[in-house]
């Protein structure tokens, strides 16, 4: 017995030591173990004997492999609270702490799930809702006013792996835009729904429904007056409502929420919710619930959720334009971001920003604007949260 043992031994380091420099596959080890066992032993007690001894031995490196392994599997999440004209000087302390304790708030709790080996698609949800539920962000409960007092909610996701992608629009009286979104991807057989149908629909899947009202904040209703303030007077200067619109600021024009994320399995999920444009009128619909436009993934190439001046993001098809340049031309997602949103988008005029993750978990949150809200957590051990540039 002893001799063979020692023959077993022999064996399986002349054929692991070509290993030994970068040992990989434990299950390849255990195979060389068996073979050897089997092979080497002179009779069918011994062969059993030292079965018995190598399936004890093994079978712990096994539970440490697969442990290891699911470690080793990358996964990471990155959020937006919207890019605009955020003036620094403006930027108070309480205040810049208030709006990154809800952005971290967020982006920890997709990543908690994340690490628990839930989907993508749960964190993004996940993310997104903090941040509909902060009066601080254009969004859900802090959505911005339309001319008329109102508010006209619109929100996307899609899922990278399986392409499939639900939106909604000009909806009222969902308390969660982000949800009603999944429930479309998953419960109906549209891309995207608006205005009652999209709450009768809602109301069908029983989700939470509330009252218009719901969504007042103070700020936001003194920003609208502001703006219609500014509107009212240039069109009955110039005659015309769309130049008139034009000459509102930047401030008005933005703000959105959204959440990339890359899970254990690699898969990717995207999404994106918005109050839309401060003084919207008839009925107008941004980047935020369009597909390829203001919310896009794709396992071939990334995710992203976009920001900004929604028209300039519908035009240029910026989330999915990103993903293309990744996949088509092979450059990286830093590269094909940057492209876009400091070239592309600043050419023509347009301003604002995008959160990307791609299926290696690289993340990158370009912006051509003075700011954005952001915040990034990798399972590689990084980690950020910040607003301007210099962050």
């Amino acid at each position: 017995m002893t001799s063979t043992i020692a023959k077993v031994l022999i064996n399986v380091h002349i054929r692991l030591r070509p290993m030994l420099v970068n040992v990989t596959d434990l299950s390849h080890i255990v195979s060389i173990l068996f073979y050897n066992a089997l092979t080497v032993a002179d009779d069918m007690k011994n062969k059993l004997i030292l079965l018995t001894i190598l399936t004890l031995v093994t079978a712990p490196l096994c539970l440490v492999s697969s442990a290891q392994a699911q470690q080793e599997k990358v996964f990471a999440i990155a959020i937006h609270g919207g890019a605009g004209t955020i003036n620094k000087s403006n930027m108070t302390k309480k205040k810049r702490k208030a709006y990154e304790t809800v952005l971290k708030k967020a982006r920890d709790r997709g990543y908690v799930m994340l690490a628990a080996g839930e989907t993508s698609q749960a964190a993004v949800i996940a993310a997104i809702q903090i941040l509909e539920e902060s009066p601080l962000f254009n969004a859900g409960k802090g959505a911005v006013y339309t001319f008329d007092g109102g508010h006209e909610l619109d929100a996307s996701i899609m899922n990278g792996k399986t392409l499939n992608a639900g939106a909604v629009s000009g909806v009222k009286t969902v308390k969660s835009p982000i949800a009603l979104a999944e429930k479309v991807m998953e419960k109906s057989v549209h891309v995207m729904l608006s205005g009652e149908g999209a709450e009768v629909f809602a109301k069908q899947q029983g989700l939470a429904l509330v009252d218009n009202r719901y969504f007042n904040t103070e700020a936001r209703y003194k920003s609208l007056l502001r703006a219609k303030k500014q509107l009212i007077k240039k069109e009955q200067e110039l005659k015309d409502f769309q130049a008139a619109h034009q000459t509102l600021g930047n401030e008005y024009k933005y703000g959105t929420v959204g959440a990339v994320a890359l899970d254990m399995s690699g898969t990717l999920t995207a999404g994106t919710s918005t109050g839309g444009m401060t003084a919207k009128r008839f009925g107008r619909i941004g980047d935020a619930p369009i597909i390829g436009a203001g919310t896009y993934a794709n396992n071939e190439s990334c995710a992203v959720s976009a920001t900004g001046h929604g028209e300039y993001f519908i035009r240029y098809h910026v989330a999915a334009d990103i993903c293309a340049r990744m996949q088509y031309q092979g450059i990286s997602l830093e590269k094909a971001a940057d492209v876009v949103i400091n070239d592309v988008l600043v050419a023509a005029g347009g301003s604002g920003g995008i959160i990307a993750i791609d299926a290696a978990g690289n993340i990158t949150m370009p912006f051509n604007s003075s700011g954005m809200y952001r915040a990034s957590k990798s399972s590689n051990g990084e980690e950020f949260v910040g607003i301007f540039r210099d962050d």
